[in-house]
């Protein structure tokens, strides 16, 4: 059925058929006369009936609007975790014992946690918007047999466009004529060079990045003309279908809040059986009052809820992004930088990311020596080595003249701007030019002694380009560059240092074998001598009798960084695997200098598509490089990944790497090269666009679940203490030792300044040669709940104990109990220093001396064993407000509390002392035997 034929019928159900129809034909396999005849088109386009009628049929040239939940849904969304459940419990439990001010703090931690959460979910909405904007606004298309300038969102299967170089492909094209036309796919198939564009079918199964008869929507024109007839429009083209991805795929919860859920249903589950548990021994064994109990039980919950860890937890991942801003890494999604430190695999684009995007010529093959150029990039500064030496590439004319052809059969320029060098035209032609002033030519000067006459542009039909140039003498000369396969055929003859001898194919045909091998993209340059009166080049004067000057090598060369930061992550236990949309040759090469995979196994987007889930998932465990992968390849090797147990961080700069970038546990874009829907869609952001910043950021990341679990380890302990001491003083038939009001104290003093000051700790000295944490290891491991379970006996012995002490010394109900909140204080200032290392020694000495452990750290620069500052700030704080506590007449009055004497305060600082020494011996006794506390 033709479009044409279906455009007829009326209802929907035949219009949907027609759509499927055309969407599942493969214009790419079939030759163009054929593609106009099945959508019913010509040359000079629709007619403006026919047009209309079909926009009716299949709707404007745009993307679906896929909302999101509202806004009120997000806010709402924020709450919906149980540890937030339990603060909204002791909001409750405050305002019925009329705590007013401590109620206005625990809803402060709920709405500022809530906020935070519900600003930086709505940046991630923007992520379809952003694709939406890739497509052209206006286009020129054949209506009525002529010309005529319409909206993109007008164009309809049919429709015959016209392409010029600064265009955005306004659909998907079948390409019908083109002249020189090159399109810059880099952001669609990760092709880091303008694909060069042909009329003729490709094979039906072809990558993506093969179908050079096809242009698709939001790609750029870089060079030449061309036309195409739509064959694909709005969610139906390429790009339409990564967005349909993109809004498909659901954000996967990280890590961290994995474990916090975890974690906040076995504390639930024990604060309620604990409260619970003493209500009813209150009651029934030690015959409290019912009522007495509820206030008791009430208290001990208010005590064990960790009110402030939300707040601190949010605070540590703050402090987690401003540092990690430092170093070049943008967080737009607070959990991300939890989950950097868990990464254990990262999938990375090539192109960009782990090589520079810039053309490099590395290889200069002779018929007499095989040359290597140093000096990366388009920076004008290297040298020539023969064997691994420098050479004076004057000595050798037959270089010399090579890259003479080079840059004078070149439409590219090199300038420098603002102590940056830019190039100007085709980064392989660049290439050339960039080689050339190497080895000291000018380009000015060469142009003025060597004028250009006359040229060939470069097709795709022909695959060279021809120069006639004249000197001032009149001597005249052609230089042709191309594909080597084509200038072979064209080349009779080969240059040598002091003639030129019948060419010598098979010796060519291994140095490019060779070179290939290697990664390199190859051209071939020639030259052939031209008559004084010569003013014009025909294709048959270059047909035949050329001479080979020889082969040039170019690769778009790795970041020194990255191979560094490669190593790097090996070290730490983190694999990184390569997928590009790059020949499976390119990508070996350049994996094999970066470091990654085997320099044997690749994967295919062809092998790919054949594999089922089981399969690709089995093939994805022994495999570090993919080639030639699609966009929803991506997303399967993703999830793939992630279903062998992997916290996978993926990195990329493309539309194509969206679907991705959103599905991986951290999406990391380049934010300069990068495009908006890639850094929208990532978690994550490089604002140098370099793969040695995600190294920074992993150790960042690691850093920061370091000090949450810092944290985690002195909060709990330090209310369970809290807790305890009443659970105690109920067991034994005891006066409550300290008030529910008292406990609050406690709570808000040591949540808001001791448990904070651990954010702020520095990096431990291993913390980037240790692997990657297991995902699935519980937040709180079974060492925690040892030293939970001993801090808290030893809190609450000595806080109880205080108590029982100051009450036989004949001190009132209210000072003994003043001395009990103090002494807990005290305890939890004191175990403030021992939390500062998990097993290391608080104040250890590499802190202090130059051993390895106190140098500075190779990816940061920091040094991890530096003091944080914070420590005795915070400390010294502390005991201000108990000062305040016990003297002030008002809070005497608000808390019940009564003035010490010196003799109290000695015993107080006796007994929190020691904490420290009792702590930091279990810390030496693990670290002798040697227990796992993961």
């Amino acid at each position: 059925m033709s479009l044409r034929l279906s455009c007829r019928q009326g209802d929907k159900r035949h219009q949907e058929s027609g759509v499927k129809e055309i969407s599942d034909m493969q214009f790419h396999a079939l030759d163009y006369p054929e593609v106009l005849r099945s959508l019913a088109t010509g040359a000079g386009g629709l007619t403006s009936e026919e047009a209309a009628a079909r926009a009716r049929r299949y709707g404007p040239n745009r993307l679906t609007l896929h909302r999101g939940r509202s806004p009120l849904q997000r806010l709402l969304q924020q709450f919906h975790n149980l540890l937030i459940y339990l603060l909204l419990g002791a909001v409750v439990i405050t305002a019925l014992l009329q705590h007013w001010v401590d109620t206005g703090v625990i809803v402060g931690v709920v709405v500022i946690n809530a906020l935070i959460g519900f600003i930086q979910e709505g940046k991630a909405e923007q992520a379809l918007a952003a694709i939406r904007r890739l497509l052209s606004l206006k286009a020129v298309a054949w209506r009525d047999q002529r010309q005529v300038l319409i909206p993109a969102e007008q164009l309809v299967p049919g429709d015959v466009v016209l392409l010029q170089s600064g265009d955005r492909v306004p659909a998907d094209l079948r390409l019908l004529q083109v002249k020189n036309l090159r399109i810059e796919e880099a952001s669609l198939t990760g092709e880091s060079l303008p694909a060069e564009k042909d009329i003729a079918p490709v094979a039906l199964h072809a990558p993506l990045g093969d179908r050079a008869c096809m242009a698709y929507a939001g790609t750029l024109v870089r060079y030449g003309q061309g036309s195409g007839v739509v064959v694909a429009t709005g969610d139906r083209t390429e790009i339409g279908r990564i967005s349909e991805l993109l809004a498909e795929v659901e954000r996967i919860e990280t890590p961290l809040l994995r474990r916090i859920a975890g974690f906040s249903k076995w504390l639930s589950a024990a604060i309620v059986t604990i409260a619970v548990a003493t209500f009813f021994i209150g009651v029934r064994v030690r015959d409290y009052s019912a009522a007495d109990m509820f206030m008791a039980a009430v208290g001990l919950a208010v005590a064990a809820i960790p009110e402030g860890l939300p707040a601190i937890m949010t605070i540590t991942l703050a402090i987690g992004v401003q540092r990690m801003a430092r170093r070049n890494a943008i967080i737009r999604l607070l959990p991300a930088v939890e989950t950097l430190g868990s990464v254990t695999c990262i999938c990375s684009d090539k192109t960009g990311t782990l090589t520079r995007n810039e053309m490099t010529v590395q290889t200069v093959a002779t018929r007499t020596a095989l040359f290597q150029v140093s000096g990366v990039g388009y920076e004008p500064h290297g040298e020539f080595l023969l064997h691994d030496a420098h050479v004076n590439v004057a000595e050798y004319p037959d270089v010399l003249e090579l890259l003479r052809a080079g840059l004078l059969c070149n439409d590219a320029s090199l300038d420098l701007r603002d102590g940056q060098w830019h190039i100007t035209g085709d980064p392989t032609e660049a290439a050339l030019v960039v080689a050339a002033r190497k080895a000291g030519f000018e380009s000015m000067l060469e142009s003025e002694s060597w004028p250009r006459t006359d040229v060939i542009p470069f097709e795709s039909e022909h695959r060279f380009m021809a120069t006639l140039h004249h000197d001032h003498a009149g001597h005249g000369m052609i230089y042709v560059k191309g594909a080597p396969e084509r200038i072979l055929e064209m080349c009779g003859w080969e240059r040598t240092n002091s003639a030129q001898q019948p060419l010598h194919i098979e010796y060519w045909h291994q140095q490019l074998r060779a070179m290939t091998g290697q990664g390199q993209r190859v051209l071939a340059l020639a030259c052939k001598p031209a008559q004084a009166w010569q003013r014009e080049l025909r294709f048959s004067d270059v047909a035949d009798g050329l001479t080979l000057l020889g082969l040039c090598g170019m690769v778009d060369p790795p970041r020194e960084e990255a191979v560094q930061a490669v190593a790097d992550c090996r070290a730490a236990g983190i694999r990184v695997r390569m997928i590009t949309g790059d020949h499976a040759a390119t990508a070996l090469a350049v994996a094999g200098q970066l470091g990654i995979g085997d320099g044997k196994s690749v994967l295919t987007s062809a092998e790919i598509e054949t594999m089922s889930e089981a399969a690709l998932t089995e093939a994805a465990v022994k495999t570090d490089v993919y080639a030639r992968v699609s966009p929803e390849h991506k997303l399967r090797l993703v999830k793939a990944l992630q279903s062998r147990g992997e916290i996978v961080a993926m990195t990329g700069d493309g539309v194509n790497d969206a679907p991705a970038l959103k599905r991986a546990d951290v999406g990391v874009a380049m934010g300069v090269s990068g495009t908006e829907v890639a850094k929208e869609a990532a978690e994550m952001v490089l604002a140098d666009d370099n793969f040695a910043s995600i190294v920074n950021a992993i150790e960042e990341g690691r850093t920061v679940y370091d000090n949450l679990r810092k944290t985690l380890l002195f909060i709990m302990p330090t209310n369970g203490g809290e807790a305890f001491t009443l659970i105690t003083a109920i067991a034994l038939g005891l006066t409550l030792p300290i008030l529910p009001v008292q406990i609050l104290w406690a709570n808000m003093v040591t949540a808001v300044t001791l448990a904070l000051a651990l954010a702020f700790e520095p990096t431990e000295p291993d913390t980037m040669r240790r692997p990657p944490r297991d995902p699935r290891a519980p937040l709180f491991s079974r060492y925690f709940l040892w030293r939970t379970l001993l801090v808290t006996a030893l809190i609450t012995t000595g806080t109880l104990g205080m108590f029982l002490w100051e009450q036989a010394q004949g001190a009132s109900l209210e000072a003994a109990r003043t001395a009990a909140v103090t002494t807990l204080v005290m305890f939890e200032a004191v175990y403030l220093l021992n939390s500062r290392r998990l097993l290391d020694p608080a104040w250890p000495q590499r802190a202090f001396s130059g051993d390895v452990h106190g140098s500075t750290n190779v990816a940061g620069g920091r040094m991890p064993g530096a003091t944080n500052p914070y420590i005795a700030l915070t400390i010294v704080l502390v005991v201000l407000l108990q000062l305040l506590y016990v003297y002030a007449p008002f809070m005497q009055t608000l808390f019940h509390s009564a003035s010490l004497g010196a003799e109290a305060w000695l015993r107080i600082i006796l007994i929190a002392l020691s904490i420290y020494v009792i702590v930091e011996f279990e810390k030496g006794i693990v670290r002798a035997m040697n227990w796992r506390v993961v």
